[in-house]
């Protein structure tokens, strides 16, 4: 992954966290808007989690297969990606 290693594991660290308080706060039988309030904090650190990953693909890996004159799956892979993202 050439995506920067040690703000990727905080971030999802981070997102480990909110989702075990999240798991307490339905344990909890707390407020529903609390935990969708929560829910949406938990799917934007995702969100940009995957958005860091995606763009250190594009910048390392995708770069370096569009350099050659050969068909490289690794394109295709970030297209896919990309698509998947955006339909989420």
């Amino acid at each position: 992954m050439r995506a920067d290693h040690a703000s990727v594991m905080r971030k999802l660290k981070i997102a480990r966290g909110q989702l075990d308080g999240l798991i307490r706060m339905v344990e909890e039988d707390r407020y529903c808007v609390e935990i969708s309030n929560q829910l949406l904090a938990t799917q934007s650190l995702l969100k940009s989690i995957n958005q860091e990953v995606m763009k250190a693909h594009i910048e390392g890996c995708v770069r370096d297969a569009l350099q050659t004159d050969r068909l490289d799956p690794k394109v295709e892979e970030a297209l896919a990606l990309l698509n998947r993202m955006a339909q989420g």
